[in-house]
């Protein structure tokens, strides 16, 4: 009979986390085609300002949502060119994750599983908007949810130590 450690029953390994990509979606889309709509396409090299935030939310026992939030602006000199907006999610099952690791599961490793169909609809859109497909290069999801964190560990001391009105 195997004897208990701590809770645990010694010579049973830990249970492995389990991530189960249920589906993936277009949550809301938005493409203006700026230059085009003005009938004239600036001459010059092309600038892409990408932005990308994280939104996730439980929706049942073990399912969780999580949001891919894109923007990206296009711009040659100061004329915008187009103007892309993206939430790409998808639904997960996750199973055997601490709770005190669910939020960093849900930031790093859901995004980085839906980010290659996320990549690709963004080719694809502005491929149809008339441009050559843009590309994204990957997206570090460890780094950004890091970022994250020491803006709000930042915000709750700047919070902490502000004067009371």
């Amino acid at each position: 009979m195997a004897e208990e450690n701590n809770g645990a029953v010694e010579g049973t390994p830990p249970q492995q986390p389990r991530l189960q990509v249920l589906n993936q979606y277009i949550r809301d889309l938005s493409f203006e085609n700026v230059a085009l709509q003005k009938d004239r396409m600036p001459e010059g090299q092309t600038k892409f300002e990408v932005q990308v935030a994280l939104d996730a939310r439980k929706l049942g026992e073990n399912q969780y949502e999580v949001i891919n939030k894109l923007k990206v602006n296009a711009t040659i000199g100061e004329d915008k060119i187009f103007i892309l907006e993206l939430d790409y999610a998808g639904r997960f099952k996750i199973e055997n994750v601490a709770n005190e690791q669910i939020h960093a599961f849900l930031m790093i490793e859901c995004p980085r599983m839906i980010f290659p169909y996320l990549r690709r609809v963004v080719g694809d859109i502005t491929r149809d908007g008339g441009y050559p497909p843009l590309n994204l290069d990957n997206i570090d999801f460890l780094a950004l949810y890091r970022n994250q964190m020491e803006k709000m560990a930042q915000a709750q001391v700047e919070a902490k130590d502000a004067p009371i009105s």
